[in-house]
């Protein structure tokens, strides 16, 4: 019978918890290694409709990209959010598994992942590689210059959503670009001494925009959770190859908060 100790080196393995940024909450964060797991259930954010699925469909293991403990708390009460959630699925008997930044970064994380989807060629992260490769964000040439417009089009495409936010003039051409999936303002110096054209994340401030754009480094802005998502729909791929015997799924119930109109 698999366990969640299983899972956890396996997860370990595909996202080493020390890619993981300083300070980061990665890991099992709630649960038990030695109890058995049946159902297995990807998510990008632990909010409670997303708890109320996986208590509803059974999950053993939920394996959330943010953390839903990512700073130290006090008390677990229902009358706060994160610890109503916490409360229900600890008395459900479901584990919790977050590896976050590390999967960002991994070999075969969310901007390795984005690079590929783009067309990429010569991959390489943002900072400086470790000797296996992996680092923070990524960069890459597309096959040929194309304007920031063309660039547009094909991100919306991929993703299959309707609005982009862009810094930049887009009739641009652009070549080099750069990757930070979620919030990536503090990737920008990386893009820029890696030369992009170009910088693709899920959002940024006000200021960092403007920051961008006086540097002369254009933004596509996605959105956090379209920038995220689709590898966490590939993560439960990739777990349902690895462990057959276990029915894994990627959460049918989460959405955007934000409604683009």
């Amino acid at each position: 019978m698999m366990k969640v100790q299983d899972v956890v080196d396996y997860l370990d393995q595909l996202a080493p918890p020390d890619l993981a940024a300083a300070g980061d909450n990665v890991g099992l964060l709630v649960g038990d290694p030695a109890a058995a797991v049946t159902r297995i259930m990807t998510a990008l954010t632990l909010s409670e409709d997303v708890a109320e699925e996986a208590l509803r469909e059974r999950a053993s293991l939920v394996i959330v990209h943010h953390p839903v403990i990512y700073r130290p708390i006090s008390r677990i009460v229902t009358s706060d959010p994160v610890g109503r959630v916490l409360w229900r699925l600890a008395r459900g008997g479901v584990s919790v598994y977050s590896p976050h930044s590390a999967w960002d970064s991994a070999m075969q994380g969310i901007n390795q992942q984005w690079a590929e989807l783009l067309g990429l060629g010569r991959i390489g992260p943002l900072d400086e590689p470790r000797p296996d490769g992996a680092g923070s964000g990524r960069y890459g040439e597309l096959p040929a210059p194309q304007t920031l417009a063309e660039l547009t089009d094909k991100v919306k495409s991929l993703l299959n959503i309707s609005r982009v936010g862009v810094v930049g003039d887009l009739q641009s051409r652009v070549q080099i670009v750069g990757i930070a999936c979620g919030s990536g303002a503090e990737l920008i110096p990386l893009a820029l001494r890696r030369q992009c054209h170009v910088l693709i994340s899920g959002e940024m401030t006000y200021h960092r925009c403007l920051l961008a754009r006086a540097s002369g480094l254009s933004l596509l802005l996605v959105g956090h959770f379209a920038s995220e998502r689709f590898a966490m729909e590939r993560l439960a791929a990739m777990l349902s190859q690895k462990f057959p015997q276990v029915s894994v799924w990627c959460s049918r119930q989460e959405s955007d908060p934000i409604i683009w109109a």
